[in-house]
């Protein structure tokens, strides 16, 4: 299938298929949910898809890597970490301006590739960058508009490299701020999945204000972590910003129809997935402290084939005109019937 997908994209260099490679096994073995929309692309498009994916996840596991893990090239201590986006920064900048050189990162050199192919801003590599040096000393949000700030860079910027692969039926501009609102609302997604998980890392993603109103605080979080147990003052926050993440989903959704049809399964297949971790982290009683919230696999199959199903309605019409669409054509994630 990896040489089907880099046949496809033209993709002959062998040292660019073992990067581009490389970054389609992160995406598999990280990125569960993004890898299986990214499924649904055309073959031609999934290597640079993988490539953004790769890109991220590497930066995003140098700031993560715990302490004495050096698998990312760095160590536990800050002053690791930092040099060690700096010289990812310093070998990015050189592929983008120059082409990767021989001791460039796989994630580097098929990354800089794709930026050439599809034409991306190299200010969204630039902000991301940056968003992830603000990890390693920013450890808490005063409040929601220091939280959106900060995920221009972390998840914005994600949507508007991703654009440009998925392609639109109208000016980039016009699909650009559906597309940056989607990865603001896949990231809000995840810091209430992962809040046990973060906490552990020495960070918080829950706005202070936010927890503030509702007698809820960091410390509170702590013991509720430490202690297994739940708190219904730490509920209540839970639950309002999963209400500031359903807004998002719903100010991204109609982006979904601006965009290449080719590409439409796959964003929207991603769109419910996502949104349905919403549902599961409801359905488990709110138990993020505690334990993450996965999308049963039955219910992320049946999602797959639809976007296999639309895809291939997408396909036929590009060849032979308008056919009908699959039933259910709804693009924005809500509560199912049946438990998630």
């Amino acid at each position: 299938m990896t040489a089907r997908e880099l046949d496809a994209a033209r993709i002959t260099d062998r040292r660019l298929r073992a990067a581009y490679t490389h970054c389609r096994q992160l995406n598999a073995r990280h990125g569960r949910t993004y890898f299986l929309a990214t499924r649904l692309l055309p073959p031609e498009r999934r290597p640079a898809v993988h490539a953004l994916y790769g890109f991220a996840r590497w930066a995003d596991d140098i700031v993560d890597a715990p302490a004495g893990d050096h698998a990312p090239g760095t160590g536990g201590d800050t002053a690791r970490r930092r040099a060690a986006l700096d010289r990812l920064s310093q070998d990015l900048r050189h592929g983008l301006a120059h082409g990767p050189g021989q001791g460039s990162a796989p994630v580097v050199a098929a990354l800089a590739d794709t930026s050439r192919r599809y034409a991306i801003d190299h200010r969204h590599f630039t902000d991301f960058l940056t968003a992830m040096r603000s990890d390693l000393t920013v450890t808490q949000y005063a409040c929601y508009g220091d939280l959106r700030a900060y995920m221009h860079g972390s998840a914005a910027v994600i949507g508007l490299q991703m654009l440009p692969v998925l392609g639109a039926v109208v000016p980039r501009e016009q699909a650009a701020p559906y597309a940056a609102e989607l990865g603001v609302a896949f990231q809000l997604t995840n810091f209430l999945r992962d809040v046990g998980e973060d906490l552990d890392r020495g960070r918080l993603y829950l706005p202070l204000d936010l927890l503030a109103a509702h007698g809820a605080d960091r410390e509170l979080l702590r013991h509720c972590r430490d202690s297994g147990r739940s708190e219904q003052r730490v509920t209540a926050a839970l639950r309002e910003f999963e209400a500031l993440t359903r807004a998002a989903y719903r100010r991204a959704a109609p982006g979904v129809a601006l965009l290449d049809p080719l590409a439409r399964p796959c964003i929207r297949t991603a769109l419910v997935l996502y949104g349905g971790i919403l549902d599961a982290v409801a359905a488990d009683g709110w138990r993020v402290l505690h334990r993450r919230a996965v999308v049963p696999r039955r219910r992320r199959a049946l999602l797959a084939a639809d976007g296999l199903l639309r895809l291939a309605a997408a396909r036929l019409t590009a060849r032979h005109g308008p056919a009908p669409a699959p039933a259910g054509d709804g693009p924005t994630p809500s509560r199912p019937k049946e438990p998630a």
